[in-house]
C-alpha cells in the first residue's frame, strides 16, 4: 500500500463509529444581503467598479461596435486584439469590412511561442467577451477560452470587456448556482474588479503593474 493509501486508509477509519453533523448551511446569509432590483444591478456593478477607475459605457447590442470604434479613435489606438471566430468577433469583422480608416483588427490565431514580442510590445488593446458579472462585488467574469485566452485580458494596456445586462447577478453564491460551476471550471476562471493596479512601500498607487492599466466596459442594455 502506497503512503497516500494508507493515510486515505487512516482517515476513513477514523471515521467508524462517529455520526455525522447536521448540516445547518443557511443559504439565505449568502444571498438576502446581497441582493438587489433588476434595476438596480447596473448602478450598482458601476459604482463600485468605476471607484477603482475602471470605465463604463451603456450602450445596446446593435451599437456596441460603432461606440468601439469611437473609443479606439479617441485614444489613438491603432490596433485591436479580438477573437474573430466569436460571435462579437463577427459582428465586430462585419462593422469593420471594406473602410481602411479604422484601427487594425489582430486575431489571437497563432501559439504564443510564434508572437510573443508583437504581443506584449505592439499590441496596445484587446476585446473580450465576459461571463458576466456580479453586482455585490462590482466584478466582471472572466472565462478564458482556446478562442479568447487569459493572455487577451492580461497583457494589452488596454482592456475593453463586453458584458450583457442581463448577465449581470446580485451574488457571487448565485453565480455559481445558476452557472453550475461545481459541474466544471475551466484552469482559469477570473473575478475583475477594475484595472492592474499595485502601490509600493510608499503606498503610492501605481496601475497597469501587473495587467492591463484600463479598463474599458460595455454594458449591453438590450441583451
Amino acid at each position: 500500500m502506497s503512503a497516500k493509501a494508507n493515510i486515505l486508509a487512516k482517515l476513513r477509519n477514523s471515521l467508524a463509529g462517529t455520526t455525522p453533523i447536521a448540516d445547518e448551511f443557511d443559504e439565505s446569509l449568502l444571498t438576502q444581503p446581497w441582493t438587489y432590483a433588476p434595476e438596480q444591478r447596473i448602478a450598482r456593478l458601476r459604482q463600485l467598479m468605476e471607484a477603482v477607475h475602471t470605465e463604463i459605457h451603456l450602450t445596446s447590442a446593435a451599437g456596441w461596435p460603432a461606440l468601439l470604434e469611437q473609443l479606439l479613435h479617441d485614444r489613438q489606438l491603432p490596433s485591436l486584439l479580438m477573437a474573430p471566430n466569436t460571435s462579437h468577433g463577427q459582428k465586430l469583422l462585419a462593422h469593420w469590412a471594406g473602410r481602411e480608416d479604422l484601427p487594425r483588427l489582430k486575431a489571437y490565431d497563432r501559439p504564443i511561442e510564434e508572437w510573443k514580442a508583437e504581443l506584449f510590445d505592439d499590441t496596445p488593446a484587446s476585446l473580450t467577451g465576459t461571463l458576466g458579472a456580479i453586482a455585490a462585488t462590482g466584478s466582471l467574469i472572466l472565462w478564458p477560452t482556446r478562442e479568447e485566452p487569459r493572455l487577451m485580458s492580461l497583457v494589452p494596456p488596454v482592456h475593453f470587456a463586453l458584458l450583457k445586462a442581463s448577465e449581470i447577478h446580485d451574488n457571487f453564491y448565485e453565480v455559481q448556482r445558476k452557472q453550475r460551476w461545481a459541474e466544471g471550471m475551466p484552469t482559469n476562471a477570473l473575478l475583475v474588479s477594475g484595472p492592474s493596479k499595485t502601490a509600493d512601500i510608499e503606498q503610492v498607487l501605481a496601475y497597469g503593474a501587473h495587467g492591463p492599466k484600463d479598463l474599458v466596459v460595455l454594458i449591453l442594455e438590450d441583451a
